[in-house]
Parts: structure tokens; sequence; C-alpha cells
């Protein structure tokens, strides 16, 4: 229960924020509309490139520009009170508690996600459908399955934001490793460009990566690409990078609380 209302907390506290979140839907139906444009012509000079045909590409673009902030592609949400608690020292009043640190700001960020999904989530996927006709989930099982991916998809996109924001322990600062970790966000989860375009072992490299279960696998779920036992191999790959990952966090967690019971002492 103390996670649910840590959840709900922070959806509240998202919800505060009216204007930009119309802004933000605003911005991502205007980028969707100019990459919509982008990919039609790009398709049309090669209408199977990547194994999709023109309606799936365009559908990749509204998807991409739902998930954007859902993810929190560019870094953000939770983790960034989490690096500024580190910067101030505020932290060790947390590590002192009697809860998880990881599940709390897991269950804070799951909370941010729920909100922006439903609000500039939505808002951008309802006008790609009326302009564009996008494609929807052909079965009931494809819309459960891109349910289950989209919730992965957020914890792996936590893990490794958590991740960044450790590096204040010893960093200070995580300003420089956020912009990095952006960047290589951006590349490797196929925002800028589907991993199914990558050539050869740039494609391999990339579709191996964590990044890849942030846009490429529920779009692919999604738009019926992985069935059967396709399907459970996708989803299995970001159960395990969310099983690592998250592993990961409580280990240098682990690192941390040691440095700050030590400078504590």
């Amino acid at each position: 229960m103390l996670h649910v209302a840590v959840a709900t907390r922070a959806f509240r506290r998202y919800s505060t924020y009216r204007a930009a979140t119309l802004a933000g839907i605003f911005t991502n139906s205007v980028f969707g509309i100019i990459y919509s444009y982008a990919y039609i012509a790009l398709w049309d000079a090669n209408p199977t490139a990547g194994g999709y045909d023109q309606q799936d590409a365009v559908t990749y673009v509204w998807l991409g520009q739902a998930l954007l902030m859902t993810i929190a592609l560019w870094g953000g949400g939770t983790t960034d009170d989490l690096a500024e608690r580190i910067r101030t020292g505020d932290i060790a009043i947390d590590l002192y508690r009697p809860v998880g640190l990881v599940g709390w700001y897991l269950a804070s960020d799951l909370g941010r996600a729920a909100y922006h999904l439903l609000t500039r989530g939505l808002g951008p996927t309802l006008i790609g459908v009326v302009v564009f006709d996008i494609a929807l989930p052909s079965t009931v099982v494809a819309g459960l399955a891109f349910a289950v991916s989209l919730v992965l998809a957020v914890v792996v996109s936590f893990a490794i934001r958590f991740l960044v924001a450790s590096t204040a322990f010893w960093l200070l600062d995580q300003s420089g490793v956020k912009v990095m970790s952006g960047a290589f966000a951006i590349f490797f989860s196929g925002m800028m460009l589907p991993l199914v375009l990558f050539p050869g072992w740039l494609g391999t490299v990339a579709n191996a990566l964590p990044w890849a279960s942030y846009v490429q696998v529920p779009a692919d779920i999604w738009l019926g690409k992985h069935t059967g036992t396709d399907l459970v191999a996708a989803l299995g790959f970001q159960v395990m990078w969310a099983v690592v990952l998250l592993a990961a966090c409580q280990g240098v967690l682990r690192l941390a609380t040691r440095k700050v019971v030590v400078q504590g002492g």
C-alpha cells in the first residue's frame, strides 16, 4: 500500500502542471506531423524498408511521440529529485529510513509515467489516428502485451536513470553523465530512427542494448511484429534488462550507503 500511495502522490504532483502538459501535447503532435511526412517520403522511396510498410512507419512515429515523456527518454523524472538530494546531502536521511530507496523511487516514477501516458501519450496517439490513420493493435493479445511491454520499458528507463543519478555520490553532479546517457537513449532506443533500419553489426548491437526496450520493442509489439514465442522472447528481453539493471541499482546503493556511513562516522 505504501508504494501505491507514493505512485498516487507522484501522479497528482505531475497533474498540477496542466499548462506544461498542453504545451507538450502540442509540441509532440507538431513533431509527429513533421516526422510522419519525412517517413512517408522515405518509405515512398523504399516501400519495405526494415520490414515495415508505410503505415507501420507512420505508426512508429506517433508511438515514439507518445512514449517520449512516458519513458522519460531524455532523463529527468523522479530520479532528478534523487540526484539533487545526493548533491545536497539530504540522501543520508533517506538511506536510514526503513523503506527501500529503489522501490520508493520506482513507485514514484511509475506514477509519473502513468500521468504522462494518459496525457502526453494518449493525446498525440489520438491525433495520429485521426490525421494519419495509424495502425492499432490487431488483437487483444497484442494490446495486452503492449501494455506489459510499456510498463517494462518504464522500469528499464527508471533503472538506467537511477544509475545515472547515483553517479552524483562520486561526481557530486549527474549533469555530464545525464547528457551522455540521453544521447545514447535517443540513438539506441529507436527514437531517432527505427532500429530495424540499422545495418549489419550496428543493428545487432543496438537491438541487444537495454535502450531498445524503450521504443523499438513496444512499437514492434503494437505493430504485431512479435507473435507467439517471438512475443514471449521480446517481453523476456525487457524482463532480463529490468532485473539486471534493478540489481545494479541495489548494488550501487549498497556501495553508496557504505560511503555515507564511513563519511558520517
